[in-house]
Parts: C-alpha cells; structure tokens; sequence
C-alpha cells in the first residue's frame, strides 16, 4: 500500500471539504457545519495560517486528512502540537493509514521541538480509542473541556467599555 502524505495546497479546498463533511457525518455533527471553502483557505493560506493540514492517499486515491494547529503549555514552557481532525475513511480504516498520519505528526512535532501531541475524541467512539491507546495515548481525565459558542461569545462582550 503506497501511502502519500502531503501538505494540502489551495487546489486541495474542494477535497478536503468533503472530507470535512464525511468526519461530520461520521461524528453525527453535520448539523454544526458551516466552514466554507474560502474561510478554509483564509485559515490554511494567509500570511499567518491559523491551523495546517495533510492528506492521506492509498495509491493516489484520498484516504483521510489531518488538520492540526500549534499550543503552548506554560508549565512545559513550549509549544505542542493539537491536532484539531483527524480522519480516515471506511474503506481505508485498518491499512495503517491512521498509523501513518499520527507518525508523519509525531514527527512533525519533534522536528518542531513540541512538548506534547493532544486531541480529543467522542467518548461513544470506542474504535479510535482503542487505536489511541494502541499508540501509547492515555487519556487526560483531570480536565473538562469548555465551550463559549459564538452567541456566548457575543453575549460576553457586552457593549465594551465607554
């Protein structure tokens, strides 16, 4: 199985927003997506890029893709490596493609110099996890992530001040 892993390029929007759909669909959160292909691209190819991204491909045929963005740990004093998405598609789950991705980020990560790799993941997804775990992950069960929505958001503001 030849497996090509390349950084997305502006000719890749159209795919990876289907590949967006497909994890959506997968994650039963379709409802919630509202990405476009031009606040993709603003977020992968401006001057400063916010997040980074690479495709997976099984003899030139898309396979699956991960979507990633750096943070900082204060205690570590330097940066890691978040991985926002991380997607494989049925027909190639179990071929090595997610192995492949989580070590072409590992990788990354070192060259880099990250403290950590993290991400999150459905607690009903019980394959991925058993897959993280195959990797050497263990899951952080002191912390609780919390969410502002856009509406939050907006409401926290508050007029400002004046």
């Amino acid at each position: 199985m030849p497996l090509t892993l390349d950084a997305a390029t502006p000719a890749d929007m159209p795919t990876l927003m289907v590949l967006i759909g497909e994890l959506a669909e997968f994650e039963r959160l379709a409802h919630e997506v509202v990405v476009t292909e031009a606040s993709l691209a603003e977020a992968l190819f401006a001057a400063r890029p916010v997040v980074e991204t690479v495709i997976a491909r099984v003899d030139g045929e898309v396979a699956g893709f991960a979507i990633y963005f750096h943070n900082f740990s204060t205690f570590l004093g330097r940066s890691g490596l978040c991985i926002e998405d991380l997607y494989v598609r049925p027909a190639f789950r179990g071929q090595g493609v997610g192995r492949g991705l989580f070590g072409h980020l590992a990788r990354l990560a070192g060259e880099r110099g990250c403290g950590r790799m993290e991400w999150s993941v459905l607690n009903w997804n019980r394959r991925a996890i058993g897959f993280y775990e195959s990797l050497g992950a263990r899951p952080v069960n002191d912390w609780t992530v919390y969410r502002l929505d856009r509406a939050a958001l907006d409401a926290l503001q508050g007029p400002g001040p004046g």
